[in-house]
C-alpha cells in the first residue's frame, strides 16, 4: 500500500507543462506583432504588424462611412 501512495500517475508530472506552452506561445505572438515588417516603409520608417492592421481598419471604416453617406 505504501508503494501505491508513492507512485504518481503520469499526468501528475505534466500538470504545469501546458501553462508554460501557453506562456511561450503568447510571448512569441506578442514579439511578432511588434517587430518591424520589412518592405512596409511609408516614408517614416518601418511599421509593425499592429500599425499595418490598424491602418487597414481605418481605411476600411473611412470607405464604409463614405459609402453610407452617399445619397440613394
Amino acid at each position: 500500500m505504501t508503494q501505491q501512495r508513492l507512485r504518481r500517475p503520469a499526468h501528475g508530472r505534466q500538470r504545469g507543462q501546458s501553462t508554460m506552452e501557453y506562456v511561450v506561445t503568447c510571448a512569441a505572438l506578442a514579439v511578432a506583432l511588434f517587430l518591424p515588417v520589412p518592405g512596409s516603409d511609408n516614408g517614416a520608417g518601418s511599421r509593425n504588424t499592429i500599425q499595418i492592421l490598424l491602418d487597414g481598419f481605418e481605411k476600411a471604416y473611412q470607405r464604409f462611412t463614405h459609402s453610407i453617406s452617399l445619397p440613394t
